[in-house]
């Protein structure tokens, strides 16, 4: 499989961990794979979820040095183009993989019109794929393959399986979506696969 580490270092209303702390498993694990969280939110309408300018460059500039992929965490229009914005400055490099987190509180409502909508601003030539938090787990989901993108499925984003029914899970949850990709007429990809596809070093 592939190692994609989360850069967040863990937040709570008493605040975030120091820019260091959450860069330093980077430093020292150099994973394949990590989270660029591409801008601040108000975190659940509780804290707020910061990823300042100064830390973001600092990011971007050590994934590249450790030949970690950096996994765009977009969870509202705006992030698009501050991505945008490192790519031109050199904080990112071409081709990008994007991560849309629809429906997160704080974030973009997780409906299939603004899906449709970010995944229209993304640079040409970037691999994407989308997540719906809770409710909107599946019509995200569904649309996501219309569209061609790649999915995320899992409990960090959705606790249930159907209507108030808990999954059991995170292997039942990937079952479920593994098993609609090959109805939709894909194959799920191999981790070997994966990496060419998302441009990851061997």
């Amino acid at each position: 499989m592939i190692i994609n580490m989360t850069s967040s270092g863990g937040h709570s209303l008493d605040g975030m961990a120091s820019d260091e702390t959450r860069m330093l498993p980077f430093r020292k694990l150099k994973p394949e794979m990590g989270s660029f969280d591409c801008g601040t939110l108000n975190w659940l309408h509780q804290t707020i979820f910061e990823n300042s300018p100064k830390f973001l460059e600092q990011l971007g500039h050590l994934m590249q040095e450790v030949g970690c992929k950096p996994e765009l965490e977009i969870f509202d229009v705006g992030m698009v183009d501050t991505a945008k914005y490192y790519l031109k400055t050199g904080v990112l490099k071409a081709p990008c993989h994007f991560q849309l987190v629809m429906n997160a509180a704080g974030g973009m409502a997780g409906t299939v019109e603004n899906l449709v909508y970010l995944k229209n601003q993304l640079p040409e030539g970037s691999t994407w794929s989308a997540t719906g938090i809770s409710r909107s787990h599946m019509p995200i989901l569904l649309a996501t393959l219309a569209l061609g993108g790649h999915v995320r499925v899992g409990l960090e984003d959705n606790v249930y399986y159907s209507k108030g029914v808990l999954a059991e899970s995170n292997a039942q949850l990937v079952r479920r979506a593994a098993a609609i990709i090959r109805e939709a007429g894909y194959e799920v990809a191999t981790p070997a696969e994966a990496r060419e596809i998302l441009g990851i070093r061997k």
